[in-house]
């Protein structure tokens, strides 16, 4: 009986010894958290050190959006790198370079502060804050080379990612298709990033049904499990401040009380401490990677023990650094049921075939993406002989009608609140109706209607109304009106502008924007402030009550990375307007063109200081029988219609003449996130006829400085300035809230 016993010891030993020599399958798990799931990045590294090879992978949400990118191939230094570099605060939000968008699109993007579906007259609010666009245009250029893997079991590393059925919610295992989307879906946080569409089924992150996937490791033969847990723990009330906050609890209940069982599950367990990240604390990227890092070191007898254990060493991939250029063969589009072919392309900007580098093909994905009109633009790069098809799969967006609004204040047009209705595809499937109402001290209103072809020439109808008073310089009225009133240096004038413009307008060399058009002014320019008729004015107080014809063109530049407070960039705006008709209250009408333009660069010579440089001028060419169309300098602001242009140390239409010459220089100390530290310097010679007799190359007649402070918020920038000016006798102050409009 004892030697039966002996026997058997004998062999359970030997067997065991088998095993620990046996080659084991590693299975590698990774849990969803938010910006907590860097921490990964931070285990690899250990694991890479230790020699561990990894078999099969397996995560959810940022787990499976860092799995995914080291079954592909990449290094855990390589993963620190790009996530180092990464602005996270772009990434997960739809806000787009804004070079990526039109000039219709950067006026839009500018000028609202809310925007809300308005379809059928009944307010909705969008499914997510974030169509999550820019991380699928990251995951998409970063798993180039696995264009051609469908199947993700022969990746480098077979990989899985889990997502959510929104609708039955069902787990869905996402092994196959096109790597970028199933990233996407599993990552697709609830209420931060939109559903992602995937054979026929709306995907959600997987965290909502499986946020630990250890069991399907299991089943697809991993023997040996190593999993990274970077959920959050239950917080107490005091940390429950927001509706995000309040729901991201919710759901914790329930994946924290799954880990018990799958903790059991799971041989080597790595648990970061990361109590003191939040889902969204993408800031503290390199320290959260330093605790993945740290919590992984602690388990380092056990992965050595592993790596120890396996007798072949992992494939390697050689990735290329940066991929340079693309040779596209040509272009295949699914989904455009409402837009055109032409449309699409002409908003990629690109002509196929055509080799172009990545860098342009991610910004015209960018210029698509910006229209809004799809909710999600998936594409893909299918290899033909020697280059690609680029396929690209689009979402459309069901909503038709927008509701935008804003608000806005300033020491001209005071304040005012506008409404802003958006009708897409009214007439054609590529138009946008516009119409601005800005209800306040002054009313206005702003009407475009055009026919949006992208890279290709654009059909328009505009039409404006923009009012309001203003003291002005007697000298204003004198010429315009013949009077000769004692004791007067000054009058309240109203002034009112109706313009409507039909015009053609296109893009070239993809960065100006060109066009040309028939214009009708009609101008009333009236004030209280005089009364008693004249022989040829019966009109009391009358200085304009006209209608103009004529035609214009104009030519803009503008790369500037934002139209307030930018720090780098050109912008460039030339106007031509040629008057043949007018009504002519003065009935002495001859035909006048119009000519201005302004310059600016924008550079930042340190990491928080911006210098701005611009110089604007304007003539004016033929007739000068009123003063009505000249230049008129002074006040601050964006925006001004006509040819008001703003001007530090002098009070809104205080200079004038038929010609002009301004420079500026703005510095901007940023500090503290949105705050602005502010110091400008304007000069300009103002006068009639100065550039026949070369005046406007003398030293400046006149000056003007400022000295501010600015605040960048959801409604747009705060301003408050001061200013003065060494020619008067006294100051200035302005101050503007919100986007201007």
């Amino acid at each position: 009986m004892l030697k039966k016993i002996l026997l058997i010891f004998l062999f359970l030993t030997t067997l065991s010894a088998f095993s620990q020599e046996e080659d084991p399958k590693v299975g590698l798990v990774l849990s969803g958290g938010g910006a907590k799931g860097l921490a990964h990045i931070g285990v690899l590294k250990v694991l890479d050190e230790a020699g561990v090879r990894v078999d099969y992978i397996g995560g959810t949400s940022m787990g499976a959006i860092v799995g995914a990118l080291y079954a592909a191939g990449y290094t855990a230094h390589q993963l620190d790198s790009i996530f180092q570099e990464t602005n996270f605060n772009i990434l997960i939000q739809d806000e787009l370079p804004r070079g990526a968008k039109t000039f219709y699109e950067k006026r839009d993007s500018e000028r609202y502060a809310i925007t809300l579906p308005f379809d059928n007259l009944k307010i909705s609010f969008p499914s997510a804050l974030s169509r999550g666009q820019n991380i699928y245009n990251l995951m998409s250029k970063l798993t180039l080379h696995l264009q051609e893997q469908q199947d993700f079991s022969e990746m480098p590393i077979p990989f899985f990612a889990v997502a959510t059925d929104v609708e039955t919610g069902e787990e869905v295992i996402l092994d196959s298709g096109h790597l970028p989307q199933a990233i996407s879906a599993s990552a697709a946080i609830p209420s931060l990033f939109n559903p992602v569409m995937i054979d026929g089924r709306l995907l959600i992150d997987g965290g909502v049904v499986n946020n630990y996937p250890v069991e399907e490791l299991r089943k697809r033969g991993a023997e040996l499990i190593i999993g990274v847990d970077v959920q959050d723990s239950l917080v107490e009330r005091d940390e429950l401040k927001s509706v995000f906050e309040i729901l991201t609890q919710v759901s914790n209940f329930r994946t924290i009380a799954d880990m018990t069982e799958k903790i059991g599950k799971t041989d080597v367990f790595i648990k970061p401490n990361i109590k003191d990240f939040s889902v969204l604390s993408f800031e503290k990227g390199a320290e959260i990677i330093e605790s993945g890092e740290k919590a992984a070191r602690s388990q380092i007898e056990k992965l050595e023990e592993i790596a120890a254990r396996q007798t072949y060493d992992p494939k390697q991939v050689n990735l290329k650094p940066g991929v340079d250029s693309l040779s596209i063969a040509s272009v295949r589009i699914e989904g455009n049921n409402s837009y055109p072919r032409a449309y699409v392309l002409g908003k990629l900007k690109l002509q196929f075939p055509a080799t172009v580098t990545y860098k342009d093909l991610s910004l015209g994905i960018n210029n698509l993406s910006a229209t809004k009109n799809f909710n999600r633009i998936n594409y893909r790069l299918v290899p033909l002989n020697e280059g690609y098809v680029l396929v690209l799969q689009l979402e459309e967006n069901p909503n038709k009608t927008l509701l935008r609004l804003g608000l806005h204040y300033d020491n001209v047009f005071l304040s005012a609140a506008l409404v802003n209705l958006t009708h897409k595809r009214l007439l054609f499937a590529n138009d946008v109706t516009s119409l601005d109402v800005a209800l306040g001290d002054n009313f206005r209103y702003n009407f475009n209607y055009y026919i949006d072809k992208g890279f290709y020439w654009s059909v328009g109808i505009r039409s404006r109304f923009n009012s309001f008073s203003e003291g002005v310089a007697f000298d204003f009225a004198t010429e315009n009106a013949n009077l000769e009133l004692l004791g007067i240096n000054q009058l309240e004038i109203d002034y009112e502008d109706f313009t409507n413009q039909l015009y053609v307008e296109t893009l070239f060399k993809q960065v100006f924007s060109f066009g040309i058009g028939l214009e009708h002014k009609y101008l009333k320019i009236t004030s209280e402030t005089i009364r008693t008729p004249t022989p040829d004015r019966p009109e009391t107080g009358v200085f304009e009550k006209s209608s103009y014809y004529g035609s214009f063109g104009n030519l803009t530049l503008d790369n500037r990375d934002y139209k307030y407070f930018p720090t780098k960039g050109v912008y460039f705006d030339g106007d031509f307007h040629w008057y043949l008709l007018s009504s002519d209250l003065h009935e002495d009408f001859e035909p006048f063109s119009i000519a201005k333009g302004e310059l600016g660069y924008n550079f930042s010579p340190f990491e928080k200081l911006t210098t701005r440089i611009s110089s604007e001028a304007g003539f004016r060419i033929g007739s000068r029988q009123n003063n009505i169309f000249d230049f008129f300098l002074g006040g601050y602001g964006n925006d001004f219609i006509n040819n008001f242009t703003a001007f530090y140390g002098y009070p809104y239409i205080s200079l004038s003449g038929d010609s002009f010459i301004k420079g500026l220089v703005e510095l901007d100390y940023r500090f503290l996130g949105q705050n602005h530290l502010l110091l400008g310097a304007n000069f300009a010679n103002v006068g009639n006829e100065l550039f026949n007799d070369g005046n406007w190359f003398s030293w400046p007649d006149y000056s003007g400085y400022a000295l501010g402070y600015g605040l960048e918020t959801f409604l747009g920038p705060v301003e408050i300035k001061y200013s003065i000016s060494p020619e008067l006798e006294e100051s200035q102050w302005y101050f503007s809230l919100g986007f201007w409009f």
